[in-house]
């Protein structure tokens, strides 16, 4: 993954990073197996594909915890969710609606896009879904 611009990763890549980050540890493959309810040999082949892109790690017999560059690009992801279901929210859907939505969405909407969506609603520090972190965005203002 050289030029990373959000669309890079299936959906199913993406919700499995945004949950080993709030997650914050090593999390076991089982956990990814029981909150996803998937088979625990498609999360290792998923594991496996997205050890080879960097973002994360397998330590052995603890499971997997993400790279530096892994926990950037992860609160890329989540922020961009937090910003998209935030901007549903003002469509008239509800919290839940609008979180349900970005997920769909979140994995055809660019780093540009955006970084383009949160300048236009002020870099908003909270979402629907939960706080927003602008810590490695381009777009907001130096003191965020």
């Amino acid at each position: 993954m050289k030029n990373i611009d959000g669309l890079e990763l299936s959906p199913k890549k993406i919700e499995y990073l945004k949950y080993i980050l709030r997650r914050g540890e090593t999390v076991k493959t089982t956990d990814i197996s029981n909150e996803f309810d998937v088979d625990p040999s498609t999360v290792t082949k998923t594991i496996n594909e997205l050890e080879g892109t960097g973002l994360i790690e397998h330590v052995p017999y603890r499971g997997v915890r993400l790279t530096s560059r892994g926990i950037e690009y992860a609160e890329f992801l989540l922020r961009r969710h937090r910003l998209i279901a935030l901007m549903l929210s003002n469509y008239g859907l509800t919290p839940k609606e609008a979180c349900e939505e970005a997920s769909k969405l979140e994995g055809y909407v660019s780093k540009e896009v955006v970084n383009k969506i949160c300048n236009s609603m002020g870099h908003p520090d909270e979402g629907v879904c939960g706080a927003i972190k602008h810590d490695f965005c381009c777009c907001c203002p130096e003191e965020n």
